[in-house]
């Protein structure tokens, strides 16, 4: 029967397994399909062009195999079961060859094997974690298809991951068992000792199933050797196959280099044997012992009664994130924040209600020049009330904030002040405020901004708005002189808690009238501070102009 078409998809898999690593098996099933002739033709067009390779007389090759044999091969190979080459049966064969202990454990198995009646297996061949084509391949691979790739920084410490591991010793100990606790710090490390010790390590086994595709009388040279599939396996049990198994898909195709192009398809299954019915029941009575440990770890965590507030009160929980700066004169901008509690507030003692992002660089976006502070905060605060709830909803919790510019001379500057009311409905809210900064009339202090820093400041943030000290009716801003400057950007994640909401007689419709009421009056305090700027600005404008224009002009 044809093959459905070929399988290009060459990238690696990874599974995860609790079971023994050494119950992995694989069958690889190679086969010489055609030689140049028909190359790129899809296995299904093959069919009324190419005769079974299978149905062939044997004839004897020149290296002693029968052709049948020789084209295609199957194996069921284990984890870190190594299967020689030719090469490796020819080199290991001469006793001069071998320099280390594991070389002369290949010469012994390969005589071994050559006095049982010879290798198994022709073209299909492995190279375990222990052989040196491994430390070679990991040193040598690419993270991209470019020529003129040249490996970074930490591509270079990685490459040493797999030889720690083989090179690790422990600390050393007395004779009495203790560790020598001064060999625990490297007061001057090397450059090697940082380049090993530089990336944390993973203990990681490699295995190589290779494929020698050399003409008939010339199997074992080095450029027809040919990676069929590379199996990485950690200490955590994830297993790693490049490329996947083919158990759904058609065979991977490989076509060799030179004057004689050949064709050859091999496919790879797993074989490993299926868990015994006792096994299985084992493992899930583990699972289900550690599932319900972790049950009550969390239990204890958590505790077995949900916390509820007081009658009368409503617990507000927000969680913040100052997102972004945007159109300030100055670059490397910080925000300062603080959260002010009306009447009938209250937070917990160890709640922080202020904060400082760090110092971010602006970046080009559009027209504008933007600082990306992803800044998050959090913060607790109840409200008590004695009489109803929800009868007459008091101020809300206000935040207040400052913009500050500090260049390379440790120079600051106040770029812009603003406020915002914490949002009243629970959920999720995106926020951006306009900003302002006191400015003074005259050339003397904007040189001494430019030059030396500093600039006007308000001695109480609060005076943004209202501030929370005054208990008059009217509050006087005039002869105040403002700029507007940026905006801020700010993420608000709402909870609200209280009993209210379970009581039978609680409205939603009542408490959105409410809040829409409050949300009013909020829109017009801002409509008329709006108002109080443009009108202050249209003042200046009217100062500068000529004598005879205003003379003429109406107010």
């Amino acid at each position: 029967m044809a093959d459905s078409g070929w399988s290009t998809d060459s990238a690696e898999a990874v599974y995860r397994s609790r079971d023994p690593v050494r119950n992995l098996r694989l069958r690889v099933h190679l086969q010489k399909v055609t030689s140049s002739s028909l190359l790129y033709q899809s296995p299904s067009q093959l069919v009324d062009d190419l005769i079974d390779l299978t149905t062939f007389n044997p004839q004897t090759s020149a290296s002693g195999h029968s052709r049948g044999e020789v084209d295609e091969e199957e194996a069921v190979i284990g984890w870190q079961e190594k299967l020689f080459s030719q090469f490796e049966v020819d080199l290991y064969q001469n006793e001069t060859a071998c320099q280390t202990p594991l070389d002369h454990q290949y010469r012994q198995e390969i005589l071994n094997m050559e006095a049982s009646g010879g290798r198994k297996n022709h073209r299909i061949f492995t190279y375990t974690d222990s052989d040196r084509y491994t430390n070679l391949e990991e040193h040598s691979q690419k993270m991209t298809t470019s020529d003129t790739e040249v490996p970074s920084f930490l591509v270079e410490r990685m490459a040493n991951v797999r030889r720690r591991r083989q090179d690790r010793r422990g600390l050393s100990t007395s004779r009495e068992g203790s560790i020598v606790k001064s060999r625990i710090i490297t007061w001057e490390p090397s450059e090697e000792f940082v380049r090993n010790n530089h990336v944390i390590n993973t203990p990681l086994q490699t295995m190589y199933i290779m494929a020698d595709l050399g003409p008939y009388g010339k199997l074992g040279q080095s450029n027809y050797e040919q990676v069929l599939c590379t199996l990485k396996v950690d200490s955590n049990g994830v297993i790693t196959v490049k490329p996947d198994f083919t158990d759904n898909k058609g065979p991977y195709r490989i076509v060799t280099e030179g004057e004689k192009r050949e064709l050859w398809k091999y496919t790879i299954s797993d074989v490993s044997p299926p868990a015994q019915r006792e096994e299985e029941e084992r493992e899930q009575r583990v699972f289900k012992d550690l599932y319900g440990r972790h049950k009550e770890y969390l239990s204890s965590l958590v505790g077995s009664d949900f916390e509820m507030t007081i009658p009368g009160s409503l617990r507000l929980f927000v969680n913040g994130e100052v997102v972004s700066a945007q159109g300030y004169e100055y670059d490397s901008l910080y925000v300062h924040f603080f959260v002010e509690l009306p009447d009938n507030w209250s937070s917990p003692p160890f709640q922080q209600l202020s904060g400082v992002t760090q110092t971010c660089v602006t970046k080009s976006v559009g027209m504008d020049e933007v600082a990306y502070f992803s800044y998050p905060f959090t913060f607790e605060a109840s409200l008590f009330q004695e009489n109803e709830f929800f009868a007459d909803l008091p101020q809300w919790p206000v935040l207040y904030f400052e913009v500050i510019s500090l260049d390379f001379w440790q120079r600051y500057r106040v770029e812009g002040y603003g406020s915002i009311v914490l949002p009243l409905a629970p959920g999720s809210h995106t926020m951006t405020v306009s900003t302002w900064r006191p400015v003074e009339l005259g050339t003397l202090a904007e040189l001494r901004r430019f030059f030396i820093g500093g600039s006007l400041e308000l001695e109480d943030l609060s005076y943004v708005r209202i501030p929370g000290n005054f208990k008059g009716r009217r509050l006087s801003r005039f002869g105040f002189r403002t700029e507007t400057t940026g905006s801020v950007t700010f993420h608000f994640h709402c909870i609200q808690q209280s009993k209210a909401f379970l009581e039978p007689g609680f409205s939603w419709k009542k408490m959105q009238s409410v809040l829409g009421g409050f949300y009013k009056q909020n829109s017009v305090f801002n409509v008329l501070e709006a108002f109080q700027r443009a009108r202050r600005r249209m003042q200046e404008a009217r100062e500068n102009l000529p004598q005879d224009l205003v003379s003429s002009s109406t107010l």
